[in-house]
């Protein structure tokens, strides 16, 4: 017995020496094709290196959380592009779970109705291209709402116009960290001033990605809910369970362990489609190394760039799903 255990450690250790080998191999090999395209460059006589990030960037940001001005540096700006791309993908992705599971649920629903009106979005939704998608909203924000000076009140203090979502927001009393009060939005002659204001940009995009990956989420939901075998189904009624707590006691935890793995899926392409967002002016990532690019010339470094955050984000991403996969996984399928 002893001797299996050692032969097992010692399968384990190879596995992981072999691994960080692995990747000890990508990274240099990376590193050497870095390295070899920017001695190409240079011996051509074209600019080349990432000693821009330190000069200043020499435009604005028109949105974002991180405070940026033209002053600052080139890498201040990727990181307010990073911040804005992760900024939209977050409430978007938070709105495609949400509405694809219950797009998902209502495409299994006893109602002829109900059954047909989620299938016709679902059809709908994802066979138009999500840039089609995003530009019909963005035009619908921006020429179709009232102006700023005749918002919509949707509910008491969010308004809602050409220049886009207004709502109360927390703010803290001067030299406090923690939020002590919500900031309303109050209409004037002009414009809603006062609390938190999304751009018509940003809001377009958000809705888009959610609106779009909703429809994929919803049949993998409702896959899932169909692998869940009948007999399961048949016990939860035997146990006297309403339709409502059979779904949420015995059959979406069931069903988790085939929805998790393809809803991954659904959430890096939700990230990396936020590059699209340059097409309606959002200055996410994609749009920072576009305007950079142009005032610089460094094509392969602001390139390289958008690569090396777009692969962080997904190996994030990756991980943080594959963990709480392993937590809903059969045991032995881990």
């Amino acid at each position: 017995m002893s001797q299996q255990a050692a032969s097992g450690r010692r399968s384990v250790w190879v596995a992981w020496i072999v691994q960080a080998l692995l990747i000890a191999a990508i990274i240099g090999g990376v590193f050497w094709l870095v390295n070899h395209a920017l001695e190409v460059l240079r011996a051509r006589g074209v600019r080349s290196g990432f000693d821009f990030l330190l000069q200043p960037a020499g435009f604005e940001i028109s949105e974002g959380w991180l405070d940026f001005s033209s002053g600052q540096p080139f890498w201040r700006a990727f990181l307010a592009g990073l911040i804005n791309t992760v900024r939209a993908a977050i409430p978007a992705a938070v709105m495609a779970v949400v509405l694809g599971t219950l797009l998902g649920i209502g495409r299994l629903a006893p109602h002829v109705l109900v059954r047909g009106l989620c299938g016709l979005y679902v059809q709908l939704v994802r066979n138009v291209p999500l840039l089609v998608q995003l530009l019909m909203l963005y035009f619908a924000l921006t020429q179709l709402l009232p102006d700023s000076t005749e918002p919509i009140e949707l509910l008491d203090g969010f308004w809602l116009s050409k220049g886009g979502l207004s709502m109360p927001w927390p703010v803290a009393d001067e030299g406090s960290f923690w939020p002590s009060h919500f900031e309303w939005p109050e209409r004037g002659s002009f414009n809603v001033s006062g609390g938190a204001a999304l751009s018509p940009e940003y809001l377009a995009v958000v809705i888009a990605l959610g609106l779009y990956t909703a429809a994929f989420v919803a049949e993998i939901v409702r896959a899932g809910i169909t692998s869940v075998s009948q007999g399961q189904k048949l016990a939860a009624q035997a146990l006297g369970l309403s339709p409502v707590q059979q779904l949420r006691i015995v059959v979406l935890p069931q069903a988790l362990r085939v929805i998790v793995p393809a809803l991954t899926n659904q959430l890096l392409s939700l990230t990396k489609n936020s590059s699209l967002a340059v097409a309606v002016g959002y200055p996410e990532l994609v749009s920072i190394a576009n305007t950079s690019l142009n005032s610089t010339g460094r094509a392969f470094e602001c390139i390289a760039v958008i690569m090396a955050v777009y692969l962080g984000l997904s190996l994030l991403i990756s991980a943080a799903m594959n963990r709480y996969n392993a937590r809903v996984a059969l045991r032995g399928w881990r």
